[in-house]
């Protein structure tokens, strides 16, 4: 039993000393670093937005007049041709009121005639009172007749005058007439050709509206029956951008972009206008820009949602470091960090923007597209030697496809491709970060 209970003395003993001995390895252990290779390639700049597949023409075909719908040549999806009859309003109420005015117009002719008759009839008694009152003053001048005699024969006259320009006025009123009621026949015949709406375009129909039997009223504005676009083969994308990218977005610049309904077809298209016209909604601000593009097999339907890739800048064979590497900071406080910077001659290591800062690009570096002209932007990457020790770098950096950023120069320290650059740093409690390269 004696011997037995050393052994557990012995045992307890060295579990002890491996437990402290482990609790003394961890506590002086440098913390772990998970890095990323800096490397060298291409790195494509671009501006991501959403947008709508419309028409290039899309016209909304309505009824100028009121009335119940009696036929539908065409529904959802027909093609028709500019002139082909798409709908037939019933015509009935509009027959008769051309059937009036016709009849008005007829009365008022006759009306016409009659004036005109009139007319002649004054001339002709004018002409005897006239004749009568010739002979008047010559009779009176003679001895033969009174005074009196020849007032009357003038008074006859002046009536007889004033009875053909009456008459005259009545011939002018019954022309006005019939013109009035001429107009109100061609009113009426219009009101009946619009109970035959015809397409003004080619293309195929989108939208249908009403039905058969339901009444449409053209009160204050044109009800639409159809809709129509002119041709789906050539097709627009209207995506909105935000005011940040239109500064760099190009007419002319190609374009790709993708839709829910075929996820595995690149579509491809080319930037033909930014409208000017913004849009703000909850304070941001964007812009229309136009994308124009070909649909020969009509794939793509007005209303669908397209995911916009448009390419500003492409630069070849650059160092490349990774946003992650950008974001990595060591886990001390900001004294001893700006301490570290200070040795190592940075004199501001956070990221900054503004002001203006030379590009001196990488040597050998093949720029295929004219990049982005970026502002003042550098930052400070923290490069792992083999032996585990850190060091700051601080560079200047170009353009970003947002996963790696491009490295145009080196402003403090060095790097070169291959290097590891530190993204993250995992301490467990009790740990040292690991020395700093002095």
């Amino acid at each position: 039993m004696k011997i037995r209970g050393r052994w557990l003395i012995v045992v307890s003993l060295v579990v002890l000393a491996g437990l402290l001995l482990a609790w003394i390895l961890n506590r002086t252990a440098p913390a772990q670093h998970f890095t990323a290779k800096l490397e060298r390639g291409a790195i494509h700049d671009v501006v991501e937005a959403t947008g709508t597949i419309n028409a290039v023409i899309t016209v909304q075909v309505g009824s100028q007049v009121s009335g119940t719908i009696s036929k539908l040549n065409v529904d959802f999806n027909s093609r028709v041709h500019k002139g082909d009859v798409v709908a037939l309003i019933d015509p009935a109420l509009f027959k008769g009121a051309l059937l009036q005015a016709a009849a008005d117009l007829e009365n008022g002719k006759a009306n016409l005639v009659a004036a005109k008759a009139n007319l002649e009839k004054a001339k002709a008694a004018l002409v005897q009172t006239k004749a009568d009152y010739d002979r008047a003053v010559a009779l009176t001048k003679n001895g033969v007749q009174s005074q009196q005699q020849l007032d009357l024969a003038k008074a006859n006259y002046d009536s007889a005058n004033a009875a053909v320009n009456g008459a005259a006025a009545n011939v002018t009123q019954a022309e006005a007439q019939v013109n009035q009621k001429d107009a109100a026949v061609a009113v009426a015949q219009t009101n009946l050709d619009y109970t035959v709406i015809r397409s003004p375009i080619d293309g195929p129909v989108v939208a249908r509206n009403v039905d058969v039997g339901q009444t449409v009223a053209a009160s204050l504005q044109a009800p639409t029956i159809f809709t129509i676009a002119q041709d789906l083969r050539k097709m627009w994308v209207y995506a909105k951008t935000d005011e940040s990218d239109v500064g760099n977005i190009k007419v002319g610049k190609p374009v790709s972009f993708k839709v829910d309904a075929f996820p595995k077809d690149t579509f491809h298209g080319v930037v033909s206008q930014v409208r000017m016209n913004a849009t703000t909604v909850q304070s941001v601000v964007t812009y229309d820009t136009i994308i124009e593009f070909a649909n020969p097999d009509e794939k793509l339907f007005p209303g669908m949602t397209a995911y916009v890739t448009i390419p500003v800048a492409t630069v070849e064979n650059v160092l490349k470091v990774p946003n992650t590497a950008l974001r990595y900071k060591p886990p001390m406080v900001s004294e001893e960090i700006l301490a570290i910077y200070k040795q190592y001659g940075i004199e501001n290591g956070e990221r900054v923007q503004g002001g203006e800062v030379a590009v001196v690009p990488n040597p050998g570096a093949a720029t295929t597209t004219a990049p982005r002209v970026p502002k003042a932007d550098t930052a400070v990457v923290w490069k792992l030697h083999p032996d585990n020790t850190m060091e700051p770098v601080k560079v200047s950096l170009g353009i970003t496809d947002h996963a790696f950023t491009e490295v145009t120069v080196v402003l403090k320290g060095e790097l070169k491709e291959g290097d590891d650059l530190i993204i993250r740093s995992v301490m467990a409690k009790g740990q040292t970060l690991g020395g700093i390269r002095r």
